[in-house]
């Protein structure tokens, strides 16, 4: 990308450009990224693969004991744990865009990026939404296997509904791996400490089984994790059940993340030496 498709002179900071000027910026830098996808397209691999490997692995391989545990079986299963993966997608692929931030930094990119007369938060929004783009294709993916393994969409405005709940919440944890895209050395680093940070979310969570039978430390945490707000929203909007608790909980976590972490990602991406 030339400095010819951006703007002229070199602004000393993001307040000197108009917020026109910003869009325009964001859309560019989006192109760019979405262009760069289309020139790899090994890099939606992981989009394409792990909703199918992820859906097929816990429906048909717990899915039977787990099924009955809730009274059921597969299909019980089936029904309970497709929601809860929505969630999933939106903090797994989250991670992808502190690796890619990272990999652009070690390649020289992001220099010549911070060189242009380009607002800097552009660049991070620009991540953000080709990284959702991608979230919203995998989730897409998701729910064709999951029709294909017997889920019934019976209320496709809470399916919609869910997906926005859990875009939102994904556009906050990935300020959060952003911040560590740009602080970590390597891509491999970043996808290390994600990997701390995934498990415990995920798997310490209502995702993919009730927390009834955690144990009782185990449930304190549940309680307090935002996967597990976002699993039960979303299982709410899809299949029926409460949902505004767990709802409003969830936009507040993404509210109070992004109000967090926004500021400390583009301030450690601007001063980065």
């Amino acid at each position: 990308m030339s400095a010819s498709t951006l703007s002229a002179p070199a602004p000393a900071d993001d307040a000197r450009i108009t917020l026109r000027g910003h869009l325009r910026h964001t859309g560019a830098l989006v192109r760019r990224n979405l262009l760069w996808i289309r020139q790899d397209p090994e890099s939606m691999a992981d989009a394409l693969l792990m909703p199918v490997i992820f859906t097929l692995l816990f429906v048909f391989v717990f899915g039977g004991s787990i099924g009955q545990a809730l009274g059921g079986g597969q299909d019980q299963y089936v029904q309970y744990v497709i929601p809860g993966m929505i969630a999933m997608m939106s903090m797994t692929l989250s991670q992808g865009v502190g690796t890619g931030f990272s990999q652009d930094f070690n390649s020289g990119v992001m220099d010549r990026f911070r060189s242009l007369p380009i607002g800097r938060g552009s660049v991070l929004f620009a991540k953000i939404s080709v990284e959702l783009l991608r979230m919203l294709f995998a989730t897409a993916v998701l729910m064709i296997v999951s029709v294909a393994v017997g889920f019934e969409i019976t209320n496709w405005p809470g399916l919609f509904a869910a997906v926005a709940l859990s875009t939102a919440f994904a556009s906050s944890i990935m300020w959060v791996f952003l911040t560590l895209g740009v602080i970590m050395k390597s891509a491999q680093s970043v996808q290390a400490m994600g990997f701390l940070v995934l498990f415990p979310l995920q798997f310490g969570s209502s995702i993919f089984a009730p927390t009834t039978s955690m144990p009782g430390w185990l449930q304190a945490f549940t309680d307090y994790n935002p996967l597990s707000t976002l699993a039960d929203a979303a299982r709410g909007l899809m299949v029926g059940g409460p949902v505004a608790h767990d709802l409003w909980v969830t936009l507040g976590w993404s509210v109070a993340i992004t109000a967090v972490m926004a500021p400390v990602a583009i301030h450690k991406f601007r001063t980065k030496s």
